[in-house]
């Protein structure tokens, strides 16, 4: 890996993307800081765990680099966007004209974007709203609902969070078409590991706070949790470079005076095709009814069912969450991975899988197999997000503080999927130039 990133920052054209990048992230880092006009700054400083008591909204916070914490211009982050890429997929696939127009090459594409682009303002309006009533209801603002600027005060603490989900999807586009791509998955890896130096601090104040004979427990806590995320970065590479191959013959063929063909290859399958994402989306989705209690008054009934029902270490949750993981991980291979049209371009080429027709009987025999691996990705994705939430569900019962890393799991997905993605693009280019890299 560290080999690949040497061979890349030699290159001229990879490392200005490399440079790009890294600028990019900056610049985001620094919008992340900044505060919103009429947000009591003094009374998020003093109290940054103010949205504790929706524990829910500890995963957003993650996610958005501790921004959320704090009412920063970023505070909603990437989920506006990420929300919105997944309606646009759905209707895509509900709507005769926009699948129509998803086939139409790279200008359908942009027409999607741009469609992608005004969802993702229209949410991020709805969602900058219910956030702006979460900080009155905690009493965070420096205005009350009496002051005369209340409603100019509301207006403008919308509009700067809508701008700054606006910024981010800008600045993620902006890594796709001159830095080193995956935007979105770029500026959630910068924001999970600006995360960890607190998660630290966290497990240094779980040993200190400890007297006596308790700082050996604590101590045994970290000792735990440090394993068990070696074990989870462990398991993360093995299953995301495991891979299932479908063996290929292709038959012989005389094209003028030379014979082509007669060769076997294979069609490698990702055990975990669909990656990081329908963990994202699920988590996106199970944000919603947090995101609709911000709308409403801390002595709401609904509030108070999300705070007392909804939180990371609820079965309500947890089951939820597991759900919507296995539902995201087929809806995804769904939409990225065309049995039909692979089988098609097999028996184009003359090829042909030993003991299946060609034809239908090879799509279906494609899509047997990839419900399978869909189904043990999905399994791995319940594993690595769900169980530290089961754990730390349980640990609680016995007063042992795992709370901190209820979503080790998920975080730690997220950033070794990111660096294996990364590694593997830059792969990709460097042998387009003849470099030797990691895989060699």
């Amino acid at each position: 890996m560290f080999q690949t990133f040497k061979n890349a920052w030699k290159t001229p054209d990879l490392r200005k993307k490399l440079l790009f990048t890294a600028m990019i992230l900056l610049l985001y880092r620094i919008g992340a800081c900044l505060f919103v006009p009429y947000v009591d700054v003094n009374a998020i400083s003093t109290n940054l765990q103010w949205f504790g008591s929706e524990s829910i909204f500890t995963f957003v916070g993650l996610l958005s680099g501790e921004a959320f914490s704090k009412a920063t211009l970023f505070a909603l982050s990437v989920s506006p966007y990420i929300t919105a890429s997944i309606v646009m997929q759905l209707l895509t696939i509900a709507l005769p004209p926009l699948e129509r127009l998803s086939k139409q090459g790279e200008e359908g594409k942009k027409k999607i974007t741009a469609y992608t682009r005004w969802v993702t303002v229209a949410l991020a309006l709805i969602t900058a709203y219910g956030y702006v009533k979460l900080l009155e209801s905690y009493s965070l603002l420096t205005v009350s609902s009496g002051d005369k600027m209340y409603v100019f005060a509301q207006i403008v603490m919308v509009a700067c969070f809508c701008a700054g989900a606006a910024l981010i999807m800008w600045l993620a586009e902006q890594i796709n078409d001159h830095g080193i791509g995956n935007g979105i998955s770029m500026i959630l890896f910068a924001n999970i590991l600006s995360s960890f130096s607190s998660m630290i601090s966290s497990m240094i104040t779980m040993v200190t706070e400890k007297e006596g004979g308790m700082i050996a427990v604590g101590i045994l806590e970290v000792i735990l949790s440090l394993a068990l995320t070696l074990g989870a970065i462990v398991l993360i590479v093995w299953f995301t470079n495991s891979e299932r191959r479908i063996p290929i013959q292709y038959a012989k063929r005389v094209v003028g005076r030379k014979m082509y063909g007669g060769q076997s290859s294979n069609l490698p399958l990702k055990m975990n095709m669909a990656g990081v994402m329908p963990v994202i989306f699920a988590s996106s989705i199970v944000s919603i009814p947090a995101t609709i209690a911000g709308f409403m008054t801390k002595t709401n009934w609904f509030t108070k069912f999300v705070e007392n029902w909804f939180s990371y270490t609820d079965p309500l949750y947890i089951a939820l969450f597991v759900v919507l993981i296995f539902l995201f991980s087929y809806f995804y291979i769904m939409i990225s991975f065309n049995p039909v049209e692979v089988a098609n371009n097999i028996r184009n080429n003359g090829g042909a899988i030993p003991g299946i027709r060609p034809g239908k009987p090879t799509s279906d025999y494609i899509k047997k197999i990839l419900n399978r691996i869909t189904l043990l990705g999905a399994v791995f994705l319940v594993v690595i997000a769900a169980v530290p939430m089961i754990i730390t569900a349980i640990t609680s019962a016995f007063n042992i503080n795992f709370a901190s890393f209820a979503f080790t799991g998920t975080s730690l997905l997220i950033v070794v999927g990111v660096a294996l993605e990364t590694v593997r693009d830059l792969e990709a280019q460097l042998a387009m130039r003849n470099y030797k890299g990691f895989l060699d």
